[in-house]
């Protein structure tokens, strides 16, 4: 039975028996053999108590229904709790619920099923393989009353055999017809030899060789039983008995195992519907040492084509762990395995290495795909473009600087720190490309390079230039003596060593750390596995790309407070207002860039966003200052080269003497101190006949006429005439109102 039970399927099974030595210890049996095969739980084990009423059965039923999963029922009972059991299953409208395996009490019998027949359809019952005995026929429907009076319960087999009274000591009182002792068995009734026939016969020839082979070792000079037989215990007897072998009554061998078994040999039945819907046993395999069942034979309640289930737990699909039920190891929760983890057997599940996740069916585990940020992503196609107009834009401007280098507008620009400047720009657009380029070493490298040295070119010629300007008026307050450090070579020195900083900077990077490339595996390790992705990277930290930008932020802000102390420097002697418009907008693009960048730090985009922040704000950068400082004076170059010529030159101590005064006037009244004078820069040579004298000889000369307010303001000198200053145009020329300075 619990080989049936395995081949079957069935993990999960319940027992009933009828109470006594027969049904007991078959449970018990069962319950030991099942535990030792392992793989069979009992759900429950109940008691047919003897002389049951209908309520016994029905609570039997109803205890079996307590656990729905359990379907699987392994009967040891007599022939009438079979019944009983069958009808409480009836009443309780369960027909087709249970599957039913018989022990041999039940067998092929037709009794126990008598007018249930649909409630035991797909029941598996055994019976032990046994053969019709010759003669046993002959000799016992041969017996009557007369020649049988040596079996003391033949008189009763006689009245239930035929249905009648014997007139001598009946105790039949359900029936009225009299015995008269000439009816024969097989004629006037039924007649099906006994199963157990064989058995029997063979049982009696068991002891009769053991009593044979005790005598003879014990008796062997002694006919019949000697004392030493007659003191021989029990356990003596049981020895002889187990060693007897002989070929029984059916010509099959008779022998015992160590537990006193003889071999076991059964035929296996299923009561099935046959092709005339009429309702058989059915032989479906046998079982000799071993088990042999037919399963393709085999047919179920309620037509079902498979094996129906009988298990406390339905197995758990691929990825789920069994979670053990306390005490009921065939019962068990499903668990499925998490996040990275995957099935590591039915019980645990462990975590993927750190490079790996977990296939589809989390049996296994598979390499996280590598992934680097596309040219064809929208993530890389807009700084890709806004990258390559600006490029388009600085080689045009650097081309047009090239051809009219010589004129006057370009000149007067400061070309050598105008084509710094440019080349500054130019890498600003061009690390665009570095930033999106798959990550290897000597792309890493490069993007070390270039990150900040584009910027830190442009803002050091610019904080170059601001520089100048400011040291060229706050000494022209002073003096009309000219400040060192501003012609074009000393500017190009400056800038130089500015950007040496930054190559020194990037040069000990390379010493600490050199170049090299990672696969980022937390960057993108999302809830999801299946979504999870290796960013193939550069191995350059978010601090590290800040740092490297920090020199250029630096001359970027030192740059814009120049340009602040510069402004009010009069527009018609320098370029301090578009450097200083050029500057406080790249300041807001740093200032949106900054929060952007590191508030994405934890996002699963921020390899995408923060490298396109990075690069959209670099080619914003370079944008701003080549439209507000190059894109004038090329729409003059070539829409307007009639403004492109040569005017007035003037001497270093004019310009810085005029803008002073310009300065100086520009202020209102009340802010200007003590004491000085409202000027007019020049008179009106047409209406002063020396002045056209003078200016013959001396060229251009400025008279200023002026009150003098004291400090009371309560005196005035008017009409005072005084001479500031004459000077020959001799320096370098200017344009748009723009000096070299």
């Amino acid at each position: 039975m619990v080989d049936i039970i395995q081949a079957l399927g069935w993990s999960y099974v319940s027992t009933v028996a009828s109470e006594g030595s027969y049904g007991e210890k078959g449970v018990e049996a069962f319950t030991q053999l099942s535990k030792e095969a392992g793989g069979i739980c009992v759900a429950q084990s109940l008691k047919i108590p003897h002389n049951p009423k209908l309520e016994d059965y029905d609570k039997v039923i109803q205890q079996l229904l307590e656990t729905q999963h359990s379907r699987a029922v392994i009967i040891f009972a007599s022939e009438e709790d079979i019944r009983g059991v069958l009808n409480a299953t009836k009443r309780a409208n369960q027909v087709g619920h249970f599957l039913w395996i018989g022990s041999d009490s039940w067998g092929s019998k037709s009794s126990p099923i008598h007018q249930l027949e649909d409630v035991a359809v797909g029941a598996v019952t055994i019976l032990p393989k046994r053969s019709s005995i010759k003669g046993f026929d002959e000799y016992f429907t041969a017996l009557t009353l007369e020649n049988n009076r040596r079996n003391a319960w033949f008189a009763e087999f006689w009245e239930e055999n035929f249905d009648c009274r014997l007139l001598s000591a009946s105790k039949r009182e359900d029936t009225s017809r009299k015995c008269t002792g000439q009816e024969r068995i097989g004629i006037d009734s039924k007649y099906e030899q006994e199963g157990k026939v064989q058995f029997v016969i063979d049982a009696v020839y068991a002891m009769a060789h053991a009593l044979h082979n005790m005598q003879r070792d014990l008796c062997p000079d002694h006919p019949g039983v000697c004392p030493q037989m007659e003191t021989a215990e029990g356990k003596t007897l049981l020895k002889y008995i187990r060693n007897t072998s002989f070929n029984g009554s059916a010509g099959t061998s008779v022998v015992f195992n160590k537990n006193g078994d003889a071999p076991g040999r059964y035929d296996l039945f299923q009561f099935q519907m046959t092709n005339s819907s009429t309702p058989e046993y059915k032989v479906v395999g046998q079982w000799v040492e071993t088990l042999q069942l037919r399963l393709e034979e085999l047919q179920w309640p309620d037509g079902e084509q498979e094996v129906p289930i009988s298990v406390c737990s339905l197995p758990c699909k691929t990825g789920e762990r069994k979670k053990r039920v306390k005490g009921m190891p065939c019962c068990w929760h499903c668990e499925l395995c998490d996040g990275y983890q995957y099935q590591y057997d039915e019980t645990s599940c462990r975590l993927c290495a750190y490079n790996m996740r977990p296939n589809s069916n989390r049996t296994a585990c598979q390499p996280i795909p590598i992934v680097k940020l596309e040219w064809h992503s929208p993530w890389a196609i807009i700084p890709v473009f806004l990258a390559m107009l600006g490029i388009i834009a600085t080689i045009f401007v650097m081309a047009t600087f090239v051809r009219y280098n010589d004129t006057p507008i370009v000149r007067a620009s400061g070309r050598e720190l105008s084509y710094v400047l440019l080349t500054g720009i130019f890498l600003c657009y061009i690390i665009t490309f570095l930033m999106i380029a798959k990550p290897d070493v000597a792309v890493c490298a490069f993007r070390r390079i270039f990150l900040g040295l584009g910027m830190c070119i442009s803002y050091a010629a610019l904080l170059t230039k601001t520089n100048r300007i400011y040291r060229i008026f706050e000494q022209g307050k002073q003096t009309v003596t000219a400040p060192r450090f501003i012609s074009p070579t000393s500017q190009i020195a400056i800038t130089s060593s500015l950007i040496c900083v930054q190559l020194l900077g990037v040069l000990m990077w390379f010493a600490v750390d050199p170049p090299n490339t990672i696969v980022d595996y937390d960057e993108q390790k999302t809830i999801n596995p299946m979504l999870a992705r290796g960013v193939l990277k550069c191995d350059i930290t978010d601090l590290q790309i800040i740092c490297s930008l920090g020199y250029s932020i630096l001359l970027m802000v030192t740059c814009t407070i120049y340009a602040i102390k510069t402004r009010d420097v009069p527009e018609d002697f320098n370029e301090a207002k578009p450097i200083g418009f050029t500057m406080y907008t790249t300041c807001i693009v740093w200032l949106a860039f900054i929060p952007i960048f590191f508030g994405t730090a934890q996002s699963a985009e921020k390899l995408y966003i923060q490298t396109t922040t990075l690069t959209i704000s670099m080619n914003l950068s370079a944008s701003v200052a080549l439209g507000m400082l190059y894109m004038p004076k090329v729409y003059i170059i070539i829409f307007h080269p009639e403004l492109n010529v040569q005017k007035r030159k003037r001497s270093f101590k004019a310009v810085v003497t005029a803008a002073t005064m310009s300065s100086r006037l520009s202020q209102k009244p009340n802010e200007r101190p003590n004491g000085e004078a409202k000027t007019e820069l020049c008179e009106n040579p047409a209406a002063d006949p020396m002045s056209q004298a003078t200016k013959k000889t001396y060229g251009t000369t400025c008279l200023l006429k002026g009150v003098t307010v004291n400090k009371d303001r309560r005196k005035k000198d008017t009409g005072s005439t005084f001479k500031i200053f004459s000077f020959e145009m001799s320096l370098k020329p200017y344009s748009l109102g723009v000096p070299i300075i």
